[in-house]
């Protein structure tokens, strides 16, 4: 079994790839029409098993369980504990790590949007006032 601060590190590192699969899947364009038809699956179907199964596919923290149950057991990683209780630790603490990571990510790309957004505005203001400065000023009629 390896260290406690080696499992650490490949918890941390292997939550990575975890929240990327996970966040591509339920919010990137590459899969818009996939999600969506999940989306309308997910509130049209008749059985709650099939309503719920869909619903996986549309939120991050309910993908990213099964995203970490896969590389659970692609990689055999297992964290404080040498059996299946390991397994156990690890899965949970891989949904942290990565749902973590995904928020972090989320607030990140809602940072630099509100940013964009403001340079947008500014340089609109900037661009209004040039015109307005440089256009030709019109004679006052005095009547």
């Amino acid at each position: 079994m390896p260290s406690l601060g080696e499992q650490v590190a490949v918890l941390f590192v292997l939550g990575i790839p975890i929240a990327s699969v996970a966040w591509t899947v339920t919010h990137e364009e590459i899969f818009r029409e996939p999600r969506e038809w999940c989306v309308k699956k997910s509130k049209t179907c008749k059985s709650i098993f099939e309503r719920k199964f869909f619903y996986l596919f549309t939120c991050e923290y309910c993908f990213s369980h099964w995203v970490t149950l896969i590389a659970l057991v692609g990689t055999g990683y297992k964290l404080l504990y040498p059996d299946w209780r390991g397994s156990v630790v690890a899965m949970f603490a891989l949904v942290f790590v990565a749902n973590f990571y995904m928020s972090a990510f989320g607030r990140l790309r809602l940072d630099i949007r509100e940013e964009r957004l403001e340079i947008e505005q500014l340089e609109d203001r900037k661009a209004a006032r040039t015109n307005h400065a440089s256009a030709p000023k019109q004679p006052r009629q005095l009547g």
